[in-house]
């Protein structure tokens, strides 16, 4: 089998790790718009050659893990390209914008979208590592415009990875994700903003720092590459859970203003039932 990897960082290079296990006669050819990765990818052993253009038609799985705003021109590009039983899966944080793309294109059915929900606040090759993917799940959307012998290929290797298998639409997809993940990476770089302004006066600020702010603004070393375009294309869903969560952030400034701890008291009690919900979430292999 041979497959092309576009875009060889945390989430391509560890699929590759995964497709060099599961598919033990493939050949991986990888892309990357950095020739420093691809470099490091080769010799890491993530890939086995840089993909030349002329490869293309002859690959029969093609994995795209590259920023959002770069995966709609890479897989029509692609479609021109590829023979009749190549598979292209998406990778990518947002689903809506490129399954609008491609909706009406002849070779539809040979494109699959996916999400894992999978990550660290690292990137490049040598983030890459086996397990990632393990007890994660695997968001498909719209399994039903995707040959059924392509999906089906494609879901039992997800399963074999140790991924959990989930479908939903790609608005809905989109605006979830506004909410479990996009807003948690702004909260996060705004935080670690607040307190860069702020040590710019008081030096010994950061020296107070503790655990329970490394973990909180742990993602604010996510790469803006990535993280900017997904913030443009999911716009509208962003604004609306930035709305919410500033509402909230204001509510909560005037109950310390007015001095209201025992309110202040009871919304944080009963945000506490969270921990049902992320105890759950830890169960079903969602973390």
């Amino acid at each position: 089998m041979k497959i092309g990897v576009f875009g060889i960082g945390l989430i391509g290079g560890s699929l590759s790790i995964q497709a060099r296990k599961h598919f033990t006669d493939s050949k991986i050819y990888g892309f990357d718009l950095s020739n420093k990765n691809l470099n490091r990818a080769l010799k890491l052993g993530l890939i086995d050659a840089i993909l030349d253009s002329n490869e293309i038609k002859n690959l029969n799985l093609i994995l795209v893990a590259v920023p959002v705003n770069s995966v709609k021109s890479i897989v029509l590009d692609l479609f021109d390209q590829i023979n009749k039983d190549s598979l292209i899966i998406d990778f990518s944080s947002t689903k809506k914008e490129i399954c609008d793309a491609i909706s009406d294109h002849p070779k539809r059915d040979q494109f699959l979208a996916t999400h894992p929900i999978a990550g660290t606040e690292f990137s490049g090759p040598d983030s890459a590592f086996e397990n990632l993917f393990q007890n994660k799940i695997q968001i498909l959307c719209e399994t039903n415009k995707t040959r059924k012998s392509l999906s089906e290929f494609a879901t039992k290797w997800f399963l074999k990875i140790g991924m959990k298998i989930r479908e939903i639409n790609p608005i809905e997809h989109d605006l979830q994700v506004a909410y479990v993940s996009h807003l948690s990476h702004i909260s996060s770089f705004m935080l670690g903003k607040t307190v860069i302004e702020k040590s710019k006066n008081e030096t010994t600020i950061l020296n107070l720092a503790g655990s329970g702010f490394e973990s909180t603004v742990r993602l604010a070393k996510s790469s803006p590459d990535m993280w900017v375009p997904i913030f443009k294309q999911n716009r509208s869903n962003v604004i609306e859970t930035l709305s919410q969560y500033i509402d909230n952030l204001n509510k909560f400034k005037n109950l310390v203003d007015e001095c209201k701890y025992e309110e202040i008291y009871d919304q944080m009690k009963s945000i506490n039932s969270i921990r049902k919900i992320l105890d759950g979430l830890t169960n079903s292999g969602k973390t």
